[in-house]
Order: C-alpha cells, then structure tokens, then sequence
C-alpha cells in the first residue's frame, strides 16, 4: 500500500495521473490537434482547396507567435474527394488514430453527416463546416457543433424573395443533386415558393459527374421556370447557365447558394454566368479587395499560396480565426468545458468578412446576414443584404 501511494504520488507531481492524465482527446501541453475532412480533388475542389489554404495561413501566423498559452496547432487534413465513403474513412482516422480535438471546415453535407456519428459519441467539436445545411446546427443534446453562416434553406428564400419582388417572378423550378445538400435547396425552393408569391412548376435531379443539361433545361424551359435554383457542383453549375444561354433561354433568373458564391464562378470567360443571381453569407472578396484588411489578406494569402485569394479562401482564414480567438478565451486549462464555453461567447466584428460574429450559449451560428449577389462584368456585385431567419 505505502509503495502504492508513493508512486500515485509522483505520478501526480509529473502531471501523468488521476483526471488530468486522462487529459482532453488532442489537447497536450505543447499542441492541440484540428482536424478537417476536405473536398481536394472533386467537384468541390474550388471551396475545399482555397478553405484549407485560409485556415493553413492562419494557423502558421498563430504557431509563429508561439502558438495559443504555449500550444502551437497542428491541422491534419483529409481528402474525400466529395465521397463518402472515404469521407467515414476520414472521420475514423482522424478522430481515433490522430485523435484531434475538434474539426474544422469539413466540407459537404452527407459527409459531415456521417462524421457525427464519428464524433459525437467522443464530444469531438464540429467548427463552421463548409456546409449551410440545417443539420449543422446543434441538437440539445450534441451542443458541440457551431456554424459560421446562414443555411442554405434561408439562403434560397431569402434569393426568391428578393427576385420575385425585385422583377415581380412568380414561376419557381429547381435543379438538385440527390444529396441531403440538394434536398434542402429543393425544400426550401418547394416549401416556401407560395410564401414568397411564386408557384413551384418543374424539378430535374442530376448526378456529381453529370456534364449534360440540355434535357433538364429545355424540361424546365417547357415548365415555364422564371426563377430556377441549383444545388449543383460548382463546374455544372455553370454549364447549366451556359446551356441556357446557347439555347437561347435568356429570361429565367438562375439562383445560387454560398455553394456556387465563387469567383472563378462569375469569372468564366465571355460573360457566360453574367445574370447569374447568388443567396449567400458574406460579401465578396473581390469587391473589396482596395479596402485595407481584405487587401493585406489577399497580399499575405497570394504570397504563400502563388494563387489568388477567394471569398473561400477567406472563409478559411476567418474560420480558423474564430478557433484561435476561443482557443485563447478557454485559457491555459483546455478542455472541452473550456472550449465551449470560449466559443458560445465570442462577439466580434470581423472586418475581413464585413459581418457580425456572434455565438451564444443558445445559438451557435455566428453570423445571421445573408447577401445577395449578381454576376456582371466577371465580377459578383452586392444587390441587397437582409437578416437570416436564424441567428
């Protein structure tokens, strides 16, 4: 017994015992882990790459002040190529082999979807995911996941909203990928349409790898689509428009999400996504690019990246932003107490994003804006801004 106690003891002085010992998944005294689960090399490549890129440039300014009360952050990204089962293998290696702390910016709908049943069971944390789906958000009891922006639901509502009392609309269609992302787009255009004084006529449901619209155009054409939104990757999204175009379809208002909210998107050449509408979360970099903090975003990003600074991009940084500030505000003692606590009471103006961030321990989706943006020129251009239903 006495030589059981002596050695309890020492344990204790060196910190590698009783509750401590246990300590918190991914946090240490030099590091805590960050995982993301990514789309790097599928139909979402231009939000995933560009994010990750944001997050990474982030993350190495903070590591090189000394890092966060002491621990510098290591980001361990996985690539699922918009797949999901390689999406789950992901979430597995991630959170029991590299046993992070929490993840960031996990790109797609379906794919976060199976990560919580990943991480729930461990009270791994769930940051600003690169998706606006509904299901992002918090159940009462799984209070460890926080979204950044509006959904995609409010997102298309608030757009046909806006064109049918803009250019008096009243003929609503949607084209959509079969995917939990895709249904709530559809719900969304479907469940709200006499809500916003428009009549839902037509729907086409397409595959990821899908390159051919024709058909699906001339259908929506023939169902009298005045307004017609898309849950599409980002390439088919702009085939879609394009399509229209050449089939002399120049009349129909085609609505995007933050989805498709891209600036290789509006900078297709010879103007083939001018007149295409987007529903989104925050302004776009690039309309801001002379103003002082975007501008000294887009010289640091272009600097260690060699490519341009998007709004994903930016997104990005301003996630990993948002976990350093509550990596902060937790203090030197990091747990998963600590941690929510920091996070669902961060308040600040982000100047990068031009928006609000606010969380509370009753709402964690930070921002509650949601844009609305045209194409004109290669270039997307503010129309309007309006308060999500959320928030």
């Amino acid at each position: 017994m006495k030589s059981t106690r002596i050695a309890l003891a020492a344990a204790l002085a060196f910190g590698i015992a009783g509750p401590a010992a246990a300590q918190t998944q991914g946090v240490s005294a030099t590091e805590v882990v960050i995982g993301s689960v990514n789309d790097l090399s599928g139909i979402f490549a231009a939000v995933g790459v560009p994010a990750i890129n944001g997050a990474n440039l982030r993350f190495d300014q903070a590591n090189a002040a000394g890092g966060v009360h002491g621990r510098k952050i290591r980001f361990v990204v996985e690539d699922h190529g918009y797949q999901l089962p390689k999406a789950t293998q992901a979430y597995n290696k991630l959170v029991n082999r590299d046993r992070v702390f929490a993840m960031l910016l996990s790109l797609g709908t379906p794919h976060n979807l199976a990560g919580f049943q990943i991480m729930d069971p461990k009270g791994i944390f769930n940051i600003n995911p690169l998706t606006a789906a509904r299901e992002m958000l918090p159940e009462p009891d799984s209070p460890n996941k926080f979204t950044a922006f509006s959904s995609y639901y409010d997102q298309t509502v608030a757009g046909m909203r806006y064109l049918h009392d803009t250019f008096g609309t009243t003929r609503v269609c949607t084209m959509y990928l079969p995917t939990d992302f895709g249904f709530e787009i559809a719900a969304a255009t479907k469940e709200q349409a006499a809500a916003v004084g428009m009549e839902f006529v037509g729907e086409t449901t397409h595959k990821p790898d899908e390159q051919d619209f024709v058909g699906a155009v001339q259908k929506l054409r023939a169902d009298g689509c005045q307004v017609v939104t898309m849950a599409l990757g980002v390439r088919a999204g702009i085939t879609v428009v394009g399509t229209a175009k050449q089939l002399g379809w120049t009349d129909a208002k085609f609505l995007a999400t933050s989805a498709g909210f891209l600036e290789a998107v509006a900078a297709v050449p010879g103007g083939v996504t001018d007149g295409l509408y987007a529903a989104a979360g925050w302004v776009d970099l690039q309309a801001r690019r002379s103003d002082p903090v975007p501008a000294r975003f887009i010289a640091d990003y272009e600097a260690k990246f060699g490519q341009p600074a998007t709004g994903f991009a930016m997104l990005g940084y301003s996630s990993a932003d948002i976990l350093v500030r509550a990596l902060d505000a937790a203090g030197p003692d990091l747990n998963a107490d600590t941690f929510r606590n920091a996070m669902a009471n961060l308040a600040f103006y982000d100047e990068l994003l031009d928006t609000q961030i606010r969380y509370t321990p009753d709402n964690h989706q930070g921002a509650n804006e949601i844009t609305i943006s045209v194409v004109e020129g290669g270039l997307w251009k503010l129309l309007a801004r309006q308060t999500g239903a959320g928030g």
